[in-house]
């Protein structure tokens, strides 16, 4: 088990940790373009994700903020609501493992 506490990550993450916090988006994006739809997932990562937070609540949880109204985002992907939330849903607890993984907690 790492020391990482909430407020040492919040204030390390898109300065000393950014690079472990990009392998860990990399790796989830990997991870969900093997096992769903590629335009989905690529349109997820670029519209929604990258304008997402993530946050350590600490005990080994993480929690990631997402932009308001993620599916009125998408653009260019044709998916009914249903569909991009279950994947969206998906994404998330897959990225929040793989920040578990990453960071060692």
């Amino acid at each position: 088990m790492s020391d990482l506490d909430p407020e040492t990550f919040d204030e390390r993450k898109y300065v000393e940790d950014f690079p472990k916090l990009q392998r860990a988006y990399k790796n989830a994006f990997e991870t969900m373009n093997d096992a769903y739809n590629s335009e989905l997932v690529h349109a997820i990562d670029q519209q929604v994700l990258a304008e997402s937070e993530p946050f350590y609540e600490g005990d080994g949880e993480f929690r990631i903020e997402l932009p308001e109204d993620p599916y009125d985002r998408l653009e260019g992907t044709l998916v009914d609501e249903e569909t991009f939330q279950d994947t969206l849903e998906r994404y998330v607890e897959e990225l929040k493992d793989e920040i578990a993984r990453t960071f060692s907690v």
